[in-house]
């Protein structure tokens, strides 16, 4: 049986899966490999990215792939050497051109390199990207409150999905409410902590507890939060296993015991916000 998976409706009344595969890290020559495995798996959501080097595999994969284009969600971002809106027009043709598809589902600005302060005409091509139905939604990743406000404040729309590093040791959770408040889905990048979580006592004894793996049981948590999780995986069993996190069921002791994991020095990786261009 093919577990239920949820479905968002985004603020531009596009549908959204509420779980997808990323293929960060994966060399391009196991990419189509990978991705054709997942979709076969049942994933519809595929994340890649112009920096990941991958978009040539996930394309080959989605030209190839046993369900038809308009049952899968593909989304890629623009790179920081790309920030500008002329070189955000050409970035997203380079990210076509790689992909081979007609279309796009989710463009995103991978991230918001404040020292270049350049974003929100980024953006702005990307608004213009979407009008022309080049893609059908548009995104960010690593954005700030402040800054998705200042997307608003200037050009009157905000981002359909804002993807973050988080996970059950860096929570999100002002960032999250202001989601809420404007529409804004989360997705989640690093959804293990980039592995780090599957090793945690805490986490490992409610898996245990419920006889399901720690990673089934992290990513349980995000949907159960309504977070959209990308875990990444080349081996086939691993794959399946993170697909049937929605078997896994929490009880409250459960999410009150993975609330009580937020910690403010909790990243994987450092705080976007400080990480030159």
């Amino acid at each position: 049986m093919t577990p239920y998976h949820p479905t968002l409706k985004l603020n531009d009344r596009h549908d959204m899966p509420g779980f997808g595969f990323g293929v960060w890290r994966i060399d391009n020559r196991e990419t189509a490999q990978a991705v054709t495995a997942a979709i076969d798996i049942g994933y519809r959501l595929i994340d890649t990215a112009a920096m990941y080097g991958n978009e040539a595999g996930v394309g080959e994969a989605v030209r190839g792939a046993s369900v038809p284009r308009e049952a899968l969600f593909i989304a890629t971002k623009l790179w920081n050497d790309s920030h500008g809106y002329d070189n955000a027009l050409r970035a997203f043709d380079a990210s076509m051109e790689r992909l081979k598809l007609d279309r796009l589902d989710l463009f995103m600005i991978h991230w918001p390199v404040s020292n270049l302060d350049r974003y929100v005409e980024t953006w702005r091509a990307l608004i213009r990207l979407r009008d022309e139905g080049r893609t059908a939604s548009i995104g960010v990743c690593n954005f700030s409150a402040a800054q998705l406000q200042r997307l608003a404040d200037e050009t009157d729309v905000l981002p359909a999905v804002n993807q973050v590093e988080l996970h059950p040791h860096l929570q999100q959770a002002a960032l999250r409410a202001f989601h809420a408040q404007h529409g804004i889905a989360t997705q989640a990048w690093a959804p293990l902590g980039k592995g780090r979580l599957l090793e945690d006592k805490t986490l490992r004894g409610i898996a245990a507890k419920h006889g399901k793996s720690p990673a089934q049981v992290i990513l349980r948590w995000h949907l159960e939060n309504g977070i959209i999780a990308i875990p990444k995986s080349i081996n086939p069993d691993r794959m399946r296993e993170n697909f049937h996190t929605p078997d896994v069921e929490l009880d409250a002791e459960d999410l009150s015991r993975i609330a009580a994991l937020d910690s403010l020095d909790g990243r994987a990786v450092p705080n976007p916000q400080t990480l030159p261009g």
